[in-house]
């Protein structure tokens, strides 16, 4: 298993969402919260709804962005915090995808496709 993760989100029908095919996942779609986060963290990158570039890690790494801290579970999911918008945000199961264990907190840099 990677340390960093990387997915592409994009907009498809007006949400959030991503495709991994390594993890059989086909327009995930983030929701809760995390969309909101999303929306607020990509303000700054052109054209992001057609695609960014999201790395992410249970640990810290050089020129992350964003930072989320594990708060509770809800329906097989679970609610992270945002201290930079001061904001709450679920990640479906999926999570498990890329984590055995939910990270206490989660560290993301979102940068513009190439």
């Amino acid at each position: 298993m990677n340390s960093i993760g990387i997915i592409a989100p994009y907009k498809y029908e007006g949400m959030w969402v991503f495709d991994d095919p390594a993890v059989n996942l086909t327009r995930e779609p983030f929701v809760a919260g995390i969309d909101k986060m999303i929306d607020r963290l990509v303000v700054h990158i052109p054209k992001a709804e057609q695609g960014f570039r999201l790395l992410f890690s249970a640990t810290p790494f050089p020129g992350h962005n964003i930072k989320l801290e594990w708060r509770r579970e809800e329906s097989g999911g679970k609610w992270y915090y945002c201290p930079q918008f001061d904001m709450e945000g679920w990640l479906c199961p999926a999570l498990f995808k890329y984590f055995e264990e939910p990270p206490t907190e989660l560290f993301g840099q979102a940068e513009a496709k190439p």
